[in-house]
């Protein structure tokens, strides 16, 4: 089926997948305000979210698989939107399963949480399907807002209020810094369409149009805190550690890839041309985000924190296939947000229930002969822990999730192989500090005296189960799961803008 996205009716057809979504959040909030705070509320509230994720998923993948196209608008209609569609609802159903069991041990109540995701996950997919500068800004608005709550959600934390207003803070700052960078763009080009912005650059050699190049380094700018990446990542260690953990997983997989998603959109469809003007900037920032990352990350001792800076890294990873600019940069990065979600979601479940009531800090030292008294609890987390590492075979598929990020920096137009080789020597060093969370839970003794760790609750078991599953399975079967990344991989429309003339007085 093809949209005519000219006509209102086709336009909120096209729509539907995210319709779905937002209708179920609205019902939801009012049922959830309806009744005091209890355990019980916010449990249904919390399973009715997930019916509503599930009903989401299925539309989504009933428009996959019904070939749906449209018209160029101001929304996308392609399989790179409905397979990060499917990464964010895959997310954001493991991050309220996890948290109905985490929410009551932190006296969090409120059956409002799950809503907010369900709000946040509404404003990645509008991300992901933005052709316009203008629905990008709605979209990371309607995510970030929710998020701004979420993450202060637990409200007898000095920490998770401190994490929250530092990231309202910086996030309404670098906010800033996009809608700037959008008012300078739309000045250069006359328009905010991001196909239609890379064909004016063509039509009127605008190469060298100095507003447009400023517009597009906010523009980085304001992508940069989105994601995480040094020299913007200030905020997201101490956002993390006081963040509840489920919402703490969710920000380091969901948020992530919803800012990469419309990140891959906007540079491949609207600035390939400005290859010159943004290539050095973010060759840079990859850069120095695996390498600042990685070793902070060593010095960490809050296992929170240490995946926070592993987050960070990973972003690095990602620039790197921002950067190669080719659909096989794309693809890589749909293998691997699926992937870092699963192993993300599966060490954080862990970590949620190692968490003991009224206690916020996660000292690696807790973990101490772990194997000794929860085995199974231990292999889980290792397996995570090396799919984040990219350890082969007993990494699973986050060996191959790197592997095709390397692919498409060896082989993109770019000269990206010393970006390659050093994210080979930063995965190397990330070993250091994945490998000794591994070594403490198998090497060390329990300590005397020390708490036995609780039993899984089941929707936690299922979410580490499921994830270490599915990480193991695509570690030995990953075809099926890279045929799917290459099919949906983003191709921008093809312009003559390779060989457009430069602008009058240029070298």
């Amino acid at each position: 089926m093809t949209f005519d996205l000219t006509i209102p009716g086709q336009l909120m057809a096209a729509l539907g997948p995210d319709l779905v979504l937002m209708g179920g959040a609205m019902v939801l909030m009012l049922y959830a305000a309806w009744k005091p705070e209890s355990d019980g509320h916010q449990r249904t509230v919390g399973l009715a979210s997930v019916a509503v994720i599930v009903a989401t998923l299925a539309t989504v993948l009933w428009y996959a698989s019904s070939g749906a196209k449209a018209t160029p608008g101001v929304i996308a209609v392609d399989g790179f939107r409905w397979a990060a569609d499917v990464v964010f609802l895959v997310g954001a159903a493991a991050a309220i399963l996890i948290g109905i069991e985490a929410n009551p041990r932190d006296r969090i109540l409120t059956a409002e949480s799950h809503v907010l995701i369900l709000f946040a996950t509404s404003g990645m997919m509008i991300m992901a399907s933005a052709r316009d500068l203008m629905i990008v800004f709605l979209g990371i608005e309607l995510m970030s807002i929710a998020v701004y709550v979420l993450a202060g959600l637990n409200r007898s934390s000095v920490r998770s209020a401190e994490g929250a207003l530092k990231y309202f803070l910086l996030g309404a700052f670098s906010t800033g810094f996009l809608l700037y960078g959008i008012a300078l763009i739309y000045g250069a080009t006359g328009t905010t369409n991001i196909p239609a912005i890379g064909e004016r650059i063509v039509t009127y050699s605008l190469v060298h149009h100095s507003m447009l190049l400023i517009g597009v380094g906010l523009l980085l700018v304001g992508f940069g805190f989105k994601v995480a990446a040094v020299p913007f990542h200030m905020w997201a260690p101490d956002v993390y550690e006081g963040a509840p953990t489920p919402i703490t997983a969710y920000m380091a997989a969901g948020v992530k890839a919803a800012a990469f998603a419309v990140f891959f959109r906007v540079w491949l469809e609207s600035f390939s041309l400005l290859d010159a003007a943004w290539l050095a900037p973010l060759w840079w920032l990859a850069a120095a985000t695996m390498v600042v990352g990685n070793v902070v990350a060593l010095a960490q001792r809050n296992v929170k924190r240490l995946l926070a800076y592993s987050s960070i890294v990973h972003g690095g990873y990602l620039l790197v296939a921002v950067a190669a600019g080719t659909p096989l940069g794309s693809a890589a990065f749909l293998f691997y947000a699926m992937t870092y979600t699963l192993a993300t979601f599966g060490a954080f479940a862990v970590v949620s229930s190692m968490t003991r009531p009224g206690d916020h800090v996660s000292a690696i030292a807790d973990y101490d002969g772990l194997w000794t008294t929860r085995p199974w609890l231990a292999i889980g987390f290792s397996v995570c822990l090396l799919a984040l590492l990219g350890f082969p075979v007993f990494g699973g598929a986050g060996f191959f999730a790197k592997w095709y990020v390397l692919q498409a920096a060896v082989t993109s137009p770019h000269n990206l192989v010393p970006l390659a080789v050093l994210l080979v020597i930063t995965s190397v060093v990330s070993a250091g500090y994945y490998l000794h969370v591994v070594r403490v839970m198998f090497m060390r003794q329990r300590p005397e005296g020390a708490a036995e760790p609780a039993a899984l609750a089941p929707f936690t078991r299922a979410v580490l189960v499921a994830c270490v599953g599915l990480i193991l399975v695509l570690g030995i079967f990953p075809n099926r799961l890279a045929t799917w990344a290459r099919t949906n991989a983003l191709v921008a429309t093809p312009l003559a803008y390779k060989t457009a003339p430069p602008a009058p007085g240029s070298p």
